[in-house]
């Protein structure tokens, strides 16, 4: 019998996603996965000066690295690209599912991002989500940053620590996490009331807090789906902010009032 034209794209892009591959570079990165058992590695490249500086976390990982003149360093990366001496090709990260990351932690936050597509900013909310103590950054599969060296390189290690999971669908994933008691919030600069305001009275109950990418912002779907929208509480006259710095403060004013790591 002949398979849906749907179940053989699903399995081909499963396949696809088995054989995928990503070289990280800069010494933070690198060392980071390195020193991740969670992390399947497979090449590093390093000149002797890098070698010297991670040398133990290459004996704990026990990779045998392969030492590279700094005039000829060989790695696949993109020109411009600040390896620092360090490249490592590995397999992306396997978070688990949704109810992975979601339940468990006492009044859990989550950055759920919409159509946001560029590593740098990405990378520095996973660093922004791993010191706020968010229980997992959330993207989707398309029009999303996949796991990159950019991205790896700007979070700085939390790459390695903090789950970044992207699913097929943000607005299904936000119905399946309020039928788990989330509060969903979606960032406007246009909304009524703040983050603080809509937290008020609920600041134990598990938060999740959408952003869309600069300049278009959330789709209407996505607003939608949201259960209200906020604003950041700002000075008048203040203009945007980077969607990684608003995620950084959305995360802080989502959880201020119950002890936020800082």
């Amino acid at each position: 019998m002949k398979k849906p034209k749907w179940v053989v794209q699903k399995e081909q892009g499963q396949k696809a996603d088995e054989k995928a591959t990503v070289w990280l570079f800069g010494l933070h990165a690198v060392r980071d996965a390195l020193m991740n058992p969670g992390r399947v590695k497979l090449r590093l490249i390093v000149t002797l000066n890098a070698q010297n500086k991670l040398q133990e976390a290459i004996a704990e990982s026990g990779i045998e690295p392969e030492q590279v003149d700094p005039r000829k360093f060989n790695a696949p990366l993109d020109p411009g690209s600040v390896h620092q001496g360090a490249a490592l090709e590995v397999k992306p990260l396997d978070w688990g599912r949704l109810a992975d990351v979601a339940i468990g932690d006492e009044a859990p936050r989550l950055i759920l991002l919409d159509r946001v597509t560029d590593p740098h900013n990405v990378g520095a909310i996973l660093r922004s989500a791993e010191v706020l103590g968010a229980s997992a950054v959330i993207g989707t599969r398309h029009h999303s940053a996949p796991e990159t060296g950019a991205l790896a390189k700007t979070a700085s290690g939390a790459l390695e620590r903090q789950p970044y999971l992207r699913v097929r669908n943000l607005a299904d994933t936000m119905i399946e996490l309020k039928n788990m008691g989330y509060l969903v919030l979606g960032l406007d600069g246009e909304a009524e009331q703040t983050i603080e305001a809509a937290v008020e009275g609920v600041i134990d109950r598990p938060v999740a807090l959408v952003l869309g990418a600069e300049g278009p912002g959330l789709r209407e779907k996505t607003k939608e789906t949201c259960d209200a929208l906020v604003r950041i509480d700002a000075s008048e006259g203040f203009g945007s902010l980077n969607v990684s710095n608003a995620a950084a403060l959305a995360l802080y004013a989502s959880q201020a009032r119950k002890g936020a790591k800082t």
